[in-house]
């Protein structure tokens, strides 16, 4: 039993399935299971399964200066919200470096909830909040249930009416199986996916009812690892685990600029006013390094920390690798030498007891169309 400082709603269902419950984000997390990973990455692939992600760290904040402290906060502009509309977003300190993601959910017009990760999110909007007209207030009483895969939709179908007509990244007030739940269109494996905000009471009987009623159809409960193996496939970074804080430079401070990491999409067209915006702008063109796919010769999974060379020059290392069963291939994600982070360029990826060809691929390595997580009805 991990010791962590917030409690698991669904410690003695995570027990039961043969999870250790090691710490994560200060929960404890079911890593893994008395099942086969392979098995519960499949399922999410062709069928659906059930996660618990209630790790991630809800923060609700309202107020008539909500608006204004996300706005500057994040990367995004939230003005473009509307209730019931979410986005995906950075946020980066006064030196222009990445320190957390979060998905931002517009729930009214002076109420917002910003849900993230391990990294200084909530620290960076209570600092924010200070002297303003605000409220910002962790919720932990607050779980989330992750249901990604193709039949995720048919089987919300059959409780809540409507389900099949919300977007990608929107929301909905509703209820399931009689209690009353928040329904996200948004998930992290790259798949057509719901995650289900829950009151911690109600979190066992919806887990319970979800996995019971969706048997016939497939869903399986699945750990927390099994994400790490869709992240790959997805393109997905997961803080600290592809960052300089994992991995720091030489004589440097760790920090990742958003052009490194490939995430200044989410910098808002036009937008020049958030936290380290200067830094930020400042720093494009100048990347140490990008985040990058790598494509493995043969079936071996790769390990973080393996290296990656060309001829006796290091040009990267690997934060996160798996072998698809389904695709029959080794694959990765790399922080690699800019000049190499084209399709094609040939590799050699050397590991405690390995050494392996390799070859650097575009990113993501499944639906690059993102096909599947826009698709409708």
């Amino acid at each position: 039993m991990a010791k962590s400082w917030r409690q698991a709603a669904l410690a003695d269902r995570h027990n039961a399935l043969g999870s250790r419950l090691e710490d994560w984000n200060g929960m404890p997390t079911a890593w893994t299971y008395n099942q086969s990973v392979a098995d519960e990455h499949e399922v999410i692939r062709t069928r659906a399964g059930l996660m618990d992600v209630s790790g991630l760290k809800k923060v609700h904040v309202v107020g008539p200066h909500a608006e204004m402290l996300i706005d500057y906060a994040t990367t995004r502009d939230v003005s473009l919200l509307y209730p019931g509309k979410s986005v995906y977003a950075s946020m980066l300190n006064e030196r222009g470096h990445f320190v957390d993601d979060c998905v931002i959910y517009r729930n009214g017009p002076n109420a917002f909830m910003v849900v993230h990760g391990s990294g200084e999110g909530h620290e960076l909007l209570n600092r924010g909040g200070i002297g303003r007209n605000v409220s910002v207030l962790f919720d932990d009483d607050l779980q989330d249930l992750s249901l990604q895969g193709p039949v995720a939709v048919d089987f919300l179908a059959e409780h809540v009416p409507g389900i099949r007509d919300l977007p990608y990244f929107h929301h909905t007030q509703t209820t399931l199986f009689g209690k009353p739940v928040m329904i996200s269109r948004t998930g992290y494996t790259g798949e057509r996916g719901y995650e289900i905000f829950c009151k911690r009471t109600d979190a066992p009987l919806i887990w319970d009812t979800v996995l019971e009623k969706g048997k016939s159809m497939g869903i399986i409960p699945c750990s927390f690892t099994a994400l790490d193996w869709l992240r790959v496939e997805s393109s997905l970074l997961f803080y600290p685990f592809d960052h300089s804080e994992m991995y720091p430079f030489a004589h440097q401070r760790a920090g990742d600029t958003l052009w490194e990491l490939g995430l200044d999409f989410t910098v808002s067209k036009n937008k020049r006013e958030f936290r380290g915006a200067a830094e930020h702008f400042r720093f494009q063109g100048k990347e140490r390094f990008r985040i990058f796919g790598v494509l493995v010769d043969g079936t071996r999974a790769t390990q973080a920390g393996d290296t990656l060379w060309v001829g006796e020059r290091q040009v990267g290392v690997i934060t996160c690798g798996m072998v698809s069963r389904r695709a029959g291939k080794s694959m990765a994600i790399a922080r690699l030498d800019p000049a190499l982070a084209v399709h094609g360029a040939k590799l050699e990826v050397r590991g405690k007891d390995y050494v392996l060809g390799a070859s650097s691929h575009t990113l993501p390595f499944d639906d690059p169309e993102k096909t599947k997580r826009l698709a409708k009805g």
